[in-house]
């Protein structure tokens, strides 16, 4: 019953994925940023026509009872589909190999089909359209899992700024001490986590790094929820190599039992739009490319400058901290194609300042924390914006550049401003990191660090006394 059941399954999914890759295609680059919202009808009797028991044995499909979706036998995919829908065959849709009667699977799937539920995905589906084309096209060009695309709507919704209480940031929900293999940076300037290129990157690459371990894909989403050690672990101490009997058994966290499901869920809704009464989303035309910045420039300016949408450009670099780049060879701005070269033209301009600064000349008492606190910048932003500058010796007379974050009143010296502002204390207590006092006092972490003699990395021990902002 169950063999038979799969093979409809199968089937089905295998013509109606051919039809709307057929659609998709005829739409342009457009439709096919949006593969994933194009089967908008149910599927007819004859598409869901059962064959006979030679199509059980070409798609590798058990006739057990027990269903084990998600395995890593891709040579199971139906020929039809080779021929039909190359972006399918080679991203090895999971949404063929899953039992559509897992409890946890229907929970999820009347969860986002409730009234509520089918609103909230319209809009986060509406916030994900300048983001479709570009991931669409790692998932396709890495031969990935289609439904990899509907990750960061159960991740972040589909916010590049979603932060979740444990600290994982971004679109695909980084932690901060688990992006270093991926080419991306958290300072004063930037919080990479939110940088929908990169973040992407090292999403696909992580869980390419998971599949690649476990050989099965349902494993290699858990590990990208629970981390890749404690999966791992459980398999070895379980001896059970199968996401689901895992789940079964409870052998894994609350929240991992429940991911894959509710992934699946998920992408079965938005691969079928219409019969759930959601409105499909058609993304524009978005084609994204990175060009290097080499300076200071704030992105309101740059956008006047160049004579683009300044809320596009501000959306498509949510990882800069203060909407100014960083003065960082190493850093690319997102940027629309079309807009490229007009904003390539107005970075190469020497006679126009990009970023808006206040200038302070040195008097006795002055010290580079003192005129950070003020201005609401970092002591780092303030020496990358002076070369040479040493904050231990500094001139009676210098004149230095502060870039203009926030508009305040020019600095004037009286008390020592950081004792002023650091008057306040904080007693250590168990599990507290600089980071959340940090956030605890509204205070930029670095600056509390400074304040109490410590480097960012120092050990923080409880019970220490630390001077705070009153």
């Amino acid at each position: 019953m169950h063999g038979e059941k799969r093979k409809k399954k199968t089937n089905a999914y295998a013509n109606a994925y051919a039809n709307a890759y057929a659609n998709a295609y005829a739409y342009g680059a457009a439709g096919l940023t949006v593969l994933l919202f194009l089967l908008a009808v149910p599927l007819s009797a004859e598409e869901t026509a059962i064959t006979d028991g030679s199509n059980t044995a070409q798609a590798g499909l058990s006739s057990s009872p027990y269903i084990r979706p998600l395995r890593g036998q891709y040579s199971a995919v139906p020929a039809e589909l080779k021929t039909s829908y190359n972006f399918f065959t080679s991203s090895r849709s999971l949404l063929l190999f899953y039992d559509d009667d897992n409890e946890l699977y229907q929970r999820y799937l009347k969860q986002y089909t409730s009234k509520g539920g089918k609103e909230w995905l319209e809009a986060v589906m509406k916030r994900a359209e300048p983001y479709i084309p570009f991931i669409r096209e790692e998932i396709e060009k890495r031969g990935l899992p289609p439904e990899l695309l509907c990750l960061p709507v159960i991740e972040s919704g589909y916010s590049a700024k979603a932060r979740s209480r444990s600290g994982a940031v971004g679109l695909w929900q980084f932690m901060k001490n688990s992006i270093s293999p991926f080419d991306m940076k958290v300072n004063e300037w930037v919080d990479e986590r939110r940088d929908f290129w990169k973040s992407t990157d090292g999403a696909l690459r992580k869980l390419e790094e998971n599949y690649n371990y476990f050989g099965d894909w349902a494993l290699a989403l858990a590990a990208y929820n629970a981390g890749l050690g404690a999966v791992s672990r459980t398999v070895k101490q379980t001896g059970i190599g199968d996401y689901w009997e895992l789940s079964r058994q409870k052998k894994l966290k609350t929240e991992t039992i429940h991911y894959v499901p509710k992934l699946l869920a998920v992408s079965h809704i938005l691969l079928n739009p219409r019969q759930y009464g959601i409105n499909p989303v058609w993304p524009g035309d978005y084609q994204w490319v990175r060009i290097p910045v080499g300076r200071a420039a704030s992105l309101s300016l740059l956008a006047s400058e160049a004579g683009m949408d300044q809320a596009l450009l501000f959306m498509a670099n949510q990882e800069l901290e203060t909407g100014v780049t960083p003065i960082d060879k190493n850093y690319f701005l997102k940027v629309p194609a079309k807009d490229a070269d007009s904003i390539t033209a107005v970075l190469a301009r020497k006679d126009i300042d990009l970023v808006k600064y206040y200038s302070h000349t040195i008097r006795s008492g002055d010290t580079l924390l003192a005129l950070a606190l003020h201005y609401g910048v970092s002591v780092d932003q303030i020496e990358s914006m002076n070369p040479g500058i040493r904050p231990r010796y500094l001139r009676i007379g210098q004149r230095i550049i502060i870039p203009a974050f926030k508009e305040v009143e020019p600095y004037r010296h009286t008390i020592a401003a950081e004792e002023r502002a650091f008057g306040g204390n904080h007693l250590v207590k168990k599990g507290e990191s600089l980071w959340s006092i940090a956030l605890a006092y509204d205070v930029n972490p670095e600056l509390l660090a400074e304040a109490n003699g410590m480097g960012m990395d120092s050990i923080l021990r409880e019970g220490r006394n630390l001077k705070v902002p009153q």
